[in-house]
């Protein structure tokens, strides 16, 4: 596999060469009371992620030096390992993180959708959750794009869209599926995982589960890159939270215009909430993302998609997907109820390359 051009942090962490965000935000003493009113925890939060930002540049900066050397990856590895052994903190800034997201949760805005609904409660809002989380299975997926595989993926169930072409329509419309997850067991899988082989650990459609997701995460022992693997219709306060915990966000753009968003996946702002996402992805982490071309959509949703990554987020590794085909409910709408040709499959690509993307996977 030829490597690409961007991702190059997630390739350190993932050979141990440099600590994972999460390892960096468990080492950021926060001092906060659990009774405190949200409020006041996000306005802690949002100071000590300050101190979490510098302890990131210092550790880049030095990471840096250590590229001079002929033995590079030798001394890299030696100073990860040197930092990994200093004592976390306790609390640090991952339990902060891990406190905001579940008192959310008792008035839920996760997602572009911001239902108000009181999950702790046993209410439920568009994505049909409560305040618990399953997961319909969890592997070393081998399907994913290169430089992920073999990648731990786990699926997770219920989704904050409803697409009429989804092919994981089992998992998205049945969020009461699956195996209640058990955050401190679940780690302890991700940990064996890791010494299998795994590159990294891949949360499939996590937003509803942002609360659990950190929960798991701050059980992890073992250094490696965490994936966010979405959609990206996730809320400015969920944004804030995964500063300091994922390190790729593998994220879906699928339209260019918010007609088609809402015709296909029923849901409401999609470029308001999707392309700030993508941008807060591309200041505080890396980006992966994956553009899944519809039949007869390449002028409304695969053009202006291209042009804005190139304009707001050229260095992104761009996927352009020609997986699509109609499942589930997408014979019900004849447009889009055919496979691509190979003309439109062309067309994509030049569409794409002459936007100016310089990293384009197919």
């Amino acid at each position: 596999m030829a490597a690409p051009k961007y991702l190059k942090r997630y390739f350190k962490v993932h050979r141990d060469e440099m600590p994972a965000l999460f390892k960096i935000s468990e080492r950021i003493p926060v001092q906060f009371d659990p009774g405190m009113p949200l409020e006041e925890l996000r306005k802690i939060h949002s100071n000590e992620i300050v101190e979490y930002r510098k302890l990131k540049e210092h550790l880049e900066l030095e990471a840096a030096k250590a590229l001079n050397y002929k033995d590079a990856n030798d001394r890299l590895a030696l100073f990860t390992r040197s930092f990994l052994a200093l004592p976390k903190a306790s609390p640090s800034l991952l339990d902060i993180k891990v406190e905001i997201a579940d008192r959310m949760l008792s008035n839920c805005q996760c997602c572009g959708w911001r239902c108000e609904v009181d999950r702790k409660a046993g209410e439920k809002g568009f994505c049909r959750l409560a305040d618990t989380s399953n997961y319909a299975s969890e592997f070393l997926h081998m399907g994913e794009e290169p430089e992920l595989v073999p990648s731990h993926t786990i699926f997770l169930t219920g989704c904050a869209f409803a697409c009429v072409y989804c092919q994981n329509w089992d998992l998205s419309t049945s969020p009461e599926a699956g195996t209640r997850i058990e955050s401190r067991k679940l780690a302890k899988l991700i940990d064996l995982r890791r010494m299998h082989g795994a590159r990294n650990v891949n949360f499939v459609t996590p937003t509803p589960h942002t609360h659990t997701v950190l929960k798991i995460v701050r059980e992890i022992s073992v250094n490696t890159p965490v994936i966010w693997n979405s959609n990206m219709y996730h809320s400015p306060e969920v944004a804030e939270l995964l500063e300091g915990v994922v390190d790729v966000y593998l994220g879906d753009f699928k339209y260019g215009n918010n007609a088609c968003a809402r015709k296909y996946s029923k849901i409401k702002n999609y470029l308001e909430i999707v392309q700030p996402n993508f941008e807060f992805a591309y200041k505080t982490a890396e980006v992966l993302l994956r553009h899944l071309v519809l039949p007869g959509h390449l002028e409304c949703c695969t053009r202006p998609i291209a042009e804005w990554v190139a304009k707001h987020i050229p260095q992104t590794r761009f996927n352009l997907m020609f997986q699509y085909r109609p499942c589930y409910r997408a014979m019900e709408y004849p447009e889009i109820g055919r496979l691509l040709t190979p003309e439109e499959e062309v067309k994509a690509i030049k569409i794409v390359r002459e936007a100016g993307i310089e990293d384009l996977l197919v």
